[in-house]
């Protein structure tokens, strides 16, 4: 996200240190609940968290899982990992060009196709490509801008991506590859609304885009209104509304998720209220053009959720995990770790990441 003001600017600062939020455990099982969280509702669930031992203390906010076997892993200093076994073992496969860079996204094809996302204010933010399990990594974008800020990207099944930048003269600025990542070109938006004056992206968990079916991606802002922006055709043309979920300086919308063309969930809140529930997820079943706010509302702030079927959808943040078993409207917790990321593979596998080299995969 962009420095801006005062309150912007510390926000910023905070996204480039980590959100360094205070992990209560690395351990998903026996967490002491945070002060101002809710314990009575700890649930009955099914659902739980088994850890994946990385051997790692890095914080892995980049993650993308591939199927039950196969996930990657991309932390703050530029470290990736790769498991081709369930977790197991992992093996180092960080780009030597990347190191110090913190690759807040990574998004995978297969165990031998990956896109890294570096954020940061102009050459900071970067992509890097790998087409062989990460033995050679070439680095296929490099932000010119100086006042450009990439937070996330998102692919379709096709190999079109888009990389998502805070707004640059007041409009977001959008990169697209056409060929998974090996090349990258300015995206001439033919018709985008502009940005609000204090909106921005989460560089969280690159979760701040999704893509969907055809062309179809979604893209969701923070700040004082938060808004998801919605285009039919890879970014030549966008929508927006305003998702009626909590905004400030530091609060919006810093995941978001759909299952088909139709059905969406939006989660975030305020990092630097991380047990404040409030207005923190919502809803769409028409495809993003209405957002509604969740009944009962996931525990805190949470960066991010993903589909596990088309009705069951788990949220995760600082305060643990959260997850609705009707499509986001209404959430129960069921683990107090602190995570990062989430991602469901198409083979149903769903797999967590968080600080001090925490990764998770969920049983239920």
């Amino acid at each position: 996200m962009v420095i801006r003001r005062s309150a912007v600017a510390a926000c910023a600062a905070l996204l480039l240190a980590g959100l360094s939020l205070p992990a209560q455990a690395q351990s998903p099982q026996g967490v002491s609940t945070p002060r101002g969280a809710h314990p009575a509702v700890q649930s009955k669930t099914s659902f739980s968290w088994r850890v994946r031992r990385t051997g790692s203390s890095e914080e892995f906010r980049g993650l993308a899982a591939v199927s039950r076997k196969v996930a990657w892993v991309s932390g703050e200093a530029g470290t990736v990992l790769r498991t081709t076994d369930g977790g197991a073992t992992w093996k180092n496969v960080s780009p030597p060009t990347a190191a110090g860079h913190a690759l807040r996204d990574i998004e995978a094809f297969n165990a031998r196709h990956a896109v890294a996302l570096g954020i940061g204010h102009f050459k900071h933010s970067g992509i890097w490509v790998t087409n062989d399990g990460g033995r050679t990594w070439d680095r296929t974008f490099t932000n010119r801008v100086h006042k450009a800020f990439f937070d996330c990207m998102a692919f379709s099944s096709d190999g079109t991506g888009l990389a998502m930048s805070d707004p640059v003269n007041h409009h977001f600025r959008l990169v697209i590859t056409h060929n998974r990542g090996q090349t990258w070109s300015k995206l001439r938006v033919q018709r985008m609304p502009k940005a609000l004056p204090v909106e921005f992206g989460f560089a969280a968990s690159g979760t701040c885009i999704v893509a969907g079916p055809g062309h179809q991606f979604w893209m969701a802002s923070g700040g004082n209104v938060p808004r998801v922006f919605h285009t039919f055709n890879a970014g030549k043309t966008w929508t927006v509304v305003k998702s009626g979920m909590r905004g400030g300086a530091t609060a919006g919308i810093y995941s978001i998720a759909f299952h088909g063309a139709q059905h969406g969930v939006a989660v975030g809140g305020d990092f630097e209220h991380p047990t404040n529930r409030h207005a923190a997820a919502a809803t769409s079943d028409d495809g993003g053009k209405v957002w509604t706010l969740s009944r009962h509302q996931v525990f805190g702030y949470r960066s991010g959720v993903a589909y596990v079927t088309a009705q069951d959808v788990v949220a995760v943040g600082p305060t643990g995990s959260d997850v609705s078993r009707n499509g986001g409207r209404t959430w129960t917790h069921f683990d107090d770790a602190s995570l990062d990321g989430v991602e469901c593979a198409s083979d149903g596998a769903c797999w967590g990441s968080g600080s001090n080299g925490l990764v998770t995969i969920l049983k239920h």
